[in-house]
């Protein structure tokens, strides 16, 4: 046992290095999963269904609507069927509800980033009407992640709340 837990930091350099780009889109994306998740949980239950102003999606539906995309960018990256069969972000309100499916998305999308290699990356699946690498695919997930969270953040701001990003680090 002493000698796997001595050997495991050797062998997660050896494999950044010879997977420099999928670790890095890796990274980036863990980075931001943290965050969104602990906006879900962070986020009182009476304020998931706050919206900046009227014509935007609420709280909780920017959860939904993460939840459902993330799915649907890890199929396509791994060349799968999307396993989500319903639209989170209409057909779930409560913040357990929501905050479930989003990890529950993430946990999908963990198999994903986890099975990904330089090689395999580049590979390029159908998304819609154009081949794509899968690590572009990735990547546009992460970024859609992003800029949700950016909305998230308005959204926790505007409640007095301190965005996952901003909180002192431990």
């Amino acid at each position: 046992m002493k000698k796997l837990l001595i050997l495991a930091p050797l062998a997660l350099s050896l494999m950044a290095q010879s997977n420099p780009i999928s670790t890095a889109v890796k990274a980036n994306y863990t980075g931001i999963k943290n965050n969104l998740v602990k906006s879900a949980d962070k986020m009182p239950e009476e304020l998931y269904s706050f919206k900046a102003t009227a014509d935007v999606r609420g709280f909780g539906q920017l959860i939904g609507h993460v939840a459902n995309a993330a799915y649907s960018y890890c199929a396509a990256a791994a060349g799968e069927k999307n396993p989500n069969t319903i639209n989170i972000e209409k057909e779930k309100t409560s913040k357990a509800d929501l905050s479930q499916a989003l990890k529950d998305a993430f946990a999908f999308c963990d198999t994903v980033y986890d099975g990904m290699t330089d090689a395999k990356g580049a590979e390029l699946v159908k998304r819609g009407n154009n081949e794509v690498a899968r690590l572009g695919i990735l990547v546009s997930n992460s970024t859609h992640m992003n800029e949700h969270y950016g909305n998230i953040v308005t959204y926790m701001r505007l409640k007095n709340l301190v965005p996952p990003s901003s909180e002192p680090r431990k």
